[in-house]
């Protein structure tokens, strides 16, 4: 008697999804090592006085970590989407659970990081002497 079951399908989306990951982990490590090399630099140079090259290093180091957070956050929904384009439904569910453990804790702390790298103006100093009032004259009460 014949089966009336067909032959499983073979699923090729495996070695791209693969690969996708590798470049993706990849890309974190590399951008985790150049943000630890940054931090490294910095280290080193607290020990000298504040000048420009701390502020510098600083805004790097605020790059780099943004850089490496948008990754984190944009790696699982693009591997996610190219999973289900190629029929790995299991797969695409992992990476979109992925995607919301990482991109959300990730995306918030992008936001912080964006906000370090323009931070808002200082506020004005205080007027500690006299102002002239206007239709007044130019002296000072008391004195």
């Amino acid at each position: 008697m014949a089966s009336s079951t067909s032959p499983p399908t073979a699923r090729h989306g495996g070695p791209v999804v693969g690969l996708l990951t590798l470049l993706w982990v990849g890309g974190l490590l590399a951008l985790a090592s150049y943000w630890f090399a940054i931090g490294m630099e910095q280290w080193a140079a607290s020990y000298s006085p504040e000048g420009e090259e701390t502020a510098n290093l600083r805004r790097r180091a605020s790059e780099a970590m943004l850089a490496t957070l948008l990754l984190a956050a944009a790696g699982p929904p693009l591997i996610a989407a190219v999973a289900y384009g190629m029929r790995l439904v299991r797969t695409a569910i992992v990476f979109l659970v992925l995607a919301v453990v990482l991109g959300v804790p990730a995306l918030t702390l992008a936001a912080y990081t964006y906000r370090d790298l323009d931070p808002p103006p200082p506020a004005p100093a205080p007027v500690t002497g006299c102002r002239e009032l206007s239709g007044g004259d130019t002296r000072c009460p008391g004195g």
